[in-house]
């Protein structure tokens, strides 16, 4: 498959609410509809891959943040079909699915999508979400869990590959195990973190990484460290980040939507948020009520016209040596389609590329 110079694609608003944390942004609802809708605009203006999260509990407030949420792997069996061209990336928590059951979903997804499906693997990281279903191991630290993750993606490698698998481990057997067909193409492999056993993971077995960071600088000392593994292990693994487009005809009509949606800024979701992550309830609290309303953004933004747009993922991209972006739109649907007439094409000619 040809793989451009840069890739762009979308991230899913599989949860409700999307990934803006306010009452007075656009609100996403988790329904097969809105999704289909956007995964059809991306397959439309040309964007390169679509990707949803998994998701199992959300963070409440006034917004009710990803209180509602879709089963990523059964909608983007869904959107394969509904599509043509558009790359079909799903979710799957090493920690909830049996690599056995992973490995026949994904070879499924495969086949569906005629060779367009991508598995972004995860181990959970928010202990409620898994709580709640008795999947959660307190025993199992950061680095366990990675190790897990680990032998899960082997498993679910040789599932593919082998007419029959035999794996003991701590976390999960496997006893003359078969899972056919085959894929005839291996499913991309894709990883979201940023911790040294994440990047080590990602260098290791993924095709692609996603990255946060604090900093530009930041950014390109992890996407160089993760190319640098991956090729060590004589392997390639493509990076990306994550980045909320506003747009607008001028910088100033941009800057206005993003004033007015950090005013409905929800700080009760945005408080149980940073519960989850592991900070004390007090301290939680006391960082949502002092936030700024930028921090109704779960991202990285841009806002400005389309060529302010257009020169700030050009930079970013080329300044932190990524291989692409996932992309958020608060509207998906106009501003989805007014990035693909005003911003994609100029992208697309300065790295000499065609989706």
């Amino acid at each position: 498959m040809h793989m451009p110079a840069k890739e762009y694609g979308i991230f899913l608003p599989i949860g409700n609410g999307g990934w803006m944390l306010s009452t007075s942004a656009p609100h996403p609802e988790a329904s097969y509809a809105w999704n289909r809708r956007a995964t059809l605009h991306a397959e439309r203006i040309g964007l390169d891959f679509v990707m949803s999260m998994a998701k199992w509990r959300g963070f409440g407030g006034s917004t009710d943040h990803w209180g509602r949420s879709l089963e990523s792997v059964t909608m983007m069996s869904a959107l394969a079909e509904a599509t043509s061209r558009v790359r079909i990336w799903a979710t799957l928590h090493a920690n909830v699915h049996n690599p056995a059951v992973a490995a026949k979903m994904i070879a499924t997804l495969q086949d569906v999508s005629g060779g367009r499906a991508g598995l972004n693997i995860v181990n959970g990281s928010y202990a409620g979400e898994f709580e709640q279903f008795g999947a959660w191991d307190p025993e199992l630290g950061h680095q366990e869990r990675y190790r897990m993750t680990e032998l899960w993606t082997e498993a679910v490698g040789r599932l593919w590959t082998e007419p029959s698998v035999t794996m003991r481990t701590p976390y999960f057997d496997l006893v003359d195990c078969r899972s056919r067909p085959h894929p005839a193409v291996r499913p991309t492999l894709i990883s979201a973190g940023r911790s040294e056993d994440a990047r080590r993971f990602q260098a290791r077995y993924a095709d692609g990484a996603f990255l946060a960071a604090e900093s530009l600088d930041e950014m390109r000392t992890l996407s160089a460290d993760v190319h640098a593994r991956a090729a060590a292990n004589g392997r390639v693994c493509r990076t990306y980040s994550m980045l909320t487009v506003v747009q607008d005809e001028t910088d100033a009509l941009a800057a206005r939507k993003v004033r007015a949606w950090g005013a409905g800024l929800d700080r009760e979701a945005l408080a149980r948020m940073r519960r989850t992550w592991g900070v004390p309830e007090d301290q939680a609290r006391a960082w949502a009520e002092g936030a700024e309303g930028e921090a109704a953004f779960q991202t990285a933004y841009v806002a400005g016209s389309a060529r302010t747009v257009t020169e700030h993922i050009a930079y970013i991209v080329r300044e932190a040596d990524l291989d692409g972006l996932m992309l958020i739109f608060p509207e998906y649907d106009e501003d989805m389609l007014l990035f693909g007439e005003t911003v994609l094409p100029a992208l697309r000619a300065r790295d000499g590329s065609t989706a």
